[in-house]
Order: C-alpha cells, then sequence, then structure tokens
C-alpha cells in the first residue's frame, strides 16, 4: 500500500508543471501559427477573392459603354426619358449603398462569415433583372417604366453584392502588405472584367448593328457616305435585339461562375477586426465619416476623377459612332482601352510600390489629359484613334486600381485614431460607393439631358453639329475639368507612406494586445471550468 501510496504521490506532485509548460508551448504555437496564417494569403485565396469582383465589372462596363446607346438606338427612347432612366436609377443605386451598408454591419456572423450569405443570396435575383433590362418590352407605352424598375431592381441587387465585396478586403488578412497584393490581384481581374464585359456586349452587338436611318440629306459629310454602306446590309433592328439579349445571357452565366467561386475559395477571418461598441444610425455613420478628414479628401478627390472617366466613359460610344463616324469599329476602339488597362495594372502595382500612393495618383489619372484633349483636336483618323484609345488605357488602369488600393489605408488611419471605435469597415465602404454613384448619375442624366437639347435625332446617320460640340465638351473639356479638380484636392490628403508604415505597427500592436486578451480570456474560462 505505501508503494501505492507513493506511485499516487510522486505524480501529483509534478503534474501541475508539466501541465502548465505544455500548455503554454502549444498555446505559443498555436499563436504563432496563426499570425502567420492570417500574414499570409495563398495565390489561389486571392485569386479566388479578385474572380469575385468581375461581376461588377462585366455588367457595369456594359451598362456604362452601351446602355446609353441602346435606350437612344434600339429601344428607341427620347433622349429625355433616357436621361429620367440612367438619373434615377444611379440615385436609387447610391441611395441603397449606405443603407445595404448599415445591414451588412448589423448581419450577424454566420458559419460563412458575415459578407459571403449576402453575396450569394443576391446573385440569382440580379442576374434575373439584369437580363431583363436588355430585353425590349412588347408594350410601346410601358417602356419608361419596364427599363426603370429593372435597372433600379439591378442596381439594388448588385450593391448587396458589391457593398459586402468591397468590405471583405478588411476581412481576408490583417496585414498591409497582403491586403494591397490582393486589391492589386483584384484590380487586375476586375479590369479584365471590364474588358470581357466590353468584349462581349461589343463583339456580338456590333455583329447585328442594325442601319440607321438617313433623316437629313448633307452631300459633303462623309459620315453619310458611310451610313450608305451601313444601310446595303441585311441586318434589322430585330436582329440587333436579339444580339444584345444574348449578350445579357452570356454576361449572367459568368456572373454566376464567379461568384461560386468567390463563396468557394474564400473564407472571412472572423477574428481580424474587433467588433464595434455599438450599431450606428445612418446620421451618425455620417458624421462618423465627416470628422475623418483624410477619408473626406480621398473621397472628394476620387469623386471629381471618377466622375470624369464615367462622363466620358458613357458617352464614348456616341462620339466614336456619331462624332468620328467609326460606326462599324466603335466596339473594337473600347476593347482596345480597356485591354491596355488590364495589361497596365501590374506596372501600376510596382510604381505605387517604389514610388508611393499618392505619387501614382497624381502621374496615372494626369496621363489621360493629354488624350482626352487630342482626340477632339485631331482630323477624323482610325488609327490615331487606336493609339490613343491604347494611351488612354494607361490612366484606365490607374482610375481602376488606386482608389481600392487608398481606402483600406484610410480605414486603418481611422482604427488607429479612434481604437475604441470598431467594425465600421462597411460605412466606409458603403458611403464611398454611395457619394461616387450618385455624381455618376448626376452626370449621366445631365449629359443625355443635354444631348436632347442639342437636338439628338435617334438612329441618325447625320447629327446637327450642336450634338458633335456637346459630345466633345463631354468626352474631353468636362473630363479634363474634373480631373484637374480632383488633382487639386489630393494636394491636401495627408496620408503618406511614412504614416502608413505607422499606422501599420500600431494596428499591428493593436491586434496582438487583442489577441492576447482573448487568449487570457479563454485560459481562465478552461481553469475556472476545470475548478
Amino acid at each position: 500500500m505505501a508503494r501505492g501510496e507513493g506511485a499516487e504521490q510522486f505524480p501529483s506532485a509534478l503534474l501541475p508543471s508539466v501541465k502548465h509548460i505544455t500548455q503554454d508551448g502549444l498555446r505559443i504555437a498555436k499563436k504563432e501559427k496563426e499570425r502567420k496564417t492570417k500574414r499570409n494569403l495563398s495565390v489561389c485565396s486571392k485569386l479566388c477573392y479578385a474572380i469575385g469582383g468581375a461581376p461588377y465589372q462585366i455588367t457595369g462596363s456594359a451598362l456604362g459603354f452601351f446602355l446609353q446607346i441602346y435606350l437612344l438606338d434600339v429601344a428607341q427612347l427620347d433622349p429625355f426619358y433616357a436621361s429620367i432612366i440612367l438619373f434615377v436609377g444611379r440615385a436609387w443605386d447610391a441611395v441603397t449603398d449606405p443603407t445595404v451598408g448599415f445591414l451588412v454591419s448589423r448581419s450577424p456572423w454566420t458559419r460563412r462569415g458575415r459578407m459571403m450569405p449576402w453575396i450569394l443570396l443576391s446573385t440569382p435575383f440580379a442576374v434575373i433583372s439584369y437580363f431583363l433590362i436588355w430585353m425590349v418590352p412588347p408594350v410601346e407605352n410601358g417602356k419608361v417604366v419596364w427599363y426603370l424598375i429593372f435597372y433600379c431592381l439591378f442596381q439594388s441587387l448588385q450593391t448587396c453584392f458589391h457593398v459586402p465585396y468591397s468590405a471583405l478586403t478588411m476581412f481576408i488578412s490583417s496585414e498591409q502588405k497582403e491586403r494591397d497584393s490582393a486589391t492589386a490581384y483584384r484590380m487586375t481581374i476586375e479590369v479584365l472584367g471590364s474588358v470581357i464585359g466590353t468584349a462581349i456586349q461589343g463583339q456580338i452587338v456590333g455583329g447585328a448593328n442594325a442601319p440607321c436611318l438617313n433623316h437629313t440629306s448633307s452631300p459633303n459629310d462623309s459620315v453619310l457616305q458611310l451610313s450608305s454602306e451601313v444601310n446595303a446590309s441585311h441586318v434589322s433592328l430585330d436582329d440587333t435585339k436579339r444580339a444584345y439579349m444574348l449578350a445579357s445571357g452570356v454576361i449572367s452565366i459568368i456572373y454566376v461562375l464567379c461568384a461560386v467561386v468567390l463563396f468557394l475559395g474564400v473564407r472571412e477571418q472572423k477574428n481580424v477586426q474587433r467588433k464595434a461598441d455599438r450599431h450606428l444610425s445612418f446620421v451618425e455613420g455620417l458624421r462618423l465619416l465627416q470628422t475623418h478628414g483624410p477619408y473626406v479628401k480621398l473621397v472628394a478627390g476620387f469623386l471629381f476623377t471618377s466622375l470624369a472617366f464615367m462622363l466620358m466613359e458613357g458617352n464614348f460610344a456616341l462620339f466614336i459612332t456619331y462624332t468620328l463616324g467609326f460606326r462599324d469599329d466603335f466596339q473594337n476602339i473600347l476593347l482596345v482601352i480597356m485591354l491596355s488597362g488590364t495589361l497596365t495594372i501590374p506596372l501600376w502595382q510596382l510604381f505605387l510600390t517604389r514610388f508611393g500612393k499618392k505619387t501614382a495618383v497624381y502621374v496615372g489619372i494626369s496621363w489621360a489629359i493629354p488624350f482626352m484633349i487630342l482626340v477632339v483636336c485631331i482630323e477624323s483618323n482610325l488609327i490615331v484613334s487606336y493609339i490613343v484609345s491604347l494611351a488612354a488605357g494607361f490612366s484606365v488602369a490607374a482610375a481602376f486600381l488606386l482608389p481600392w488600393s487608398m481606402l483600406p489605408d484610410v480605414v486603418d488611419d481611422f482604427k488607429v485614431q479612434n481604437p475604441n471605435s470598431q467594425g465600421h469597415e462597411a460605412i466606409f465602404y458603403s458611403f464611398y460607393v454611395f457619394f461616387t454613384k450618385f455624381a455618376s448619375g448626376v452626370s449621366l442624366g445631365i449629359s443625355t439631358l443635354s444631348l436632347h437639347f442639342a437636338g439628338y435625332v435617334t438612329r441618325g446617320c447625320v447629327q446637327p453639329d450642336s450634338v458633335h460640340l456637346t459630345l466633345k465638351v463631354l468626352v474631353s473639356a468636362a473630363p479634363v475639368s474634373l480631373i484637374i479638380l480632383g488633382l487639386l484636392i489630393f494636394r491636401s490628403y495627408p496620408i503618406n507612406e511614412q504614416r502608413r508604415q505607422h499606422n501599420r505597427s500600431q494596428l499591428q500592436a493593436l491586434l496582438q494586445d487583442s489577441s492576447e486578451q482573448d487568449s487570457d480570456t479563454s485560459e481562465s474560462s478552461d481553469v475556472g471550468s476545470a475548478v
């Protein structure tokens, strides 16, 4: 029995210290493993995350480049009603962004995260509404209502996809370097998505371009001479309508496939950010953003530069078709712009890494100014138009990459200055999208309304001189002025590379402290349950 008692006393005396060492070692190893996992994202994860951004850009490029000319020349709406549809649709889309942002921020965490359920559930309904936008209804008197309803519906459902996806950037990694790398992947795929959307819509529709109508006779007009060749074809307006529906069907399939890849290939990290102290109302959220100077200046700067590119995008197809007279080549010129932008995204990523994001803004966006001026000053020449489009694509790439690369820096800066107010990422992203979309809605509505007052002729082979002048202003003078204004605002943007590095070190310290507190709390719970 003495031997039995000794056998019991010996391990019981050593058991606490052995258990303590083992748990401590496991805890350290587990923390190191978690930090390493958070620090590094696999290439596969970055690609799956990037592919999720393609649907927004594919549909956005198709709508941005072709919806205006579709409503005017295929659906044959009066420019006044087309301007109402474009403005109301964009304005409604802008209003839904902060609404969805607040709903997302208040959504509970699920097994697939907080953002993914929104993305998954909105996809099928968004695809259906997108397809119906490109269908000409059989009822003549109900066209305006038809396009207004489905355009607004699609914008709302697209917002339910894009706002959670944009905020997902803050939940895939805690490392700025990894987020910037994932953003570069995303921007490359998104510009590629714009190329795909432009190519699908442009090539399918361009192969079934209905002939124009000679409302006027001008023997000295070269555009009229070109239109006579087009009229010799056997393509009817019904063929053009079917081509638009076919293109929308192909894009809808790609939309669904990209959403599935995103859902299956990306996992949110719940413990990357601290939870919000409390939910904010709309007014409180707006006041919160207004008090953070770097965010206000970033949004204001990109508001004007994005507005410039949106204004050019929305009217460039009409400018190429009517002012330059390249009715059969406009889809190819648009494709060259987007291809150039896709190929130069990696170059801009290297540039901003080497010289800083603020320098990249000045160089990248101002690059487009001389080519915007050149395209309206030179005589109509197809080869020169392709060269100008190739060079302008460089700035398109910068305009795509830089806003989404700089927004996480502003959010991180806010977290450093307000360590007790966390979990508002969706609010920052949704309000940024709100302001840019509302501005684009205003620009599209005003530009289409300007064509109405200039005397735009639906499907006309020849447009009045006032229409040509209006299109030149919309694709050159107005965008250049907006870009200059936006760059002037960026002069006061305070986050440079030194401040980014400081915020990075501060955030790492905050995350480490939070992780240690969570570990200590977990250990205390385990000890309490054991006792």
